[in-house]
């Protein structure tokens, strides 16, 4: 699958081709809003964190799922400190 993620590494966006798996995607079914994180996916080594909506998946260097306890909660605090940081 070819997707463009927002690269947090870069301040850009890029694309890549990638496989969503039972076994490098955890899904989170109630998204509330556009803005909700819908799954969490393992890819090239760092973590893809896709919401509910049409933004662009937000992708974080040297993360993963496992590191993160699978946590949508997490994933968000994980976005949160990238976009805060300088």
């Amino acid at each position: 699958m070819e997707i463009t993620k927002y690269n947090s590494l870069k301040s850009g966006l890029e694309t890549i081709n990638f496989d969503v798996t039972d076994k490098n995607t955890t899904r989170f079914d109630h998204c509330p809003n556009d803005h909700d994180i819908h799954m969490i996916t393992d890819v090239d080594g760092g973590l893809l964190i896709s919401g509910c909506g049409y933004n662009y998946p937000f992708w974080i260097d040297d993360a993963s799922r496992a590191g993160i306890d699978y946590s949508k909660q997490k994933a968000r605090e994980l976005i949160a400190l990238c976009i805060d940081s300088p």
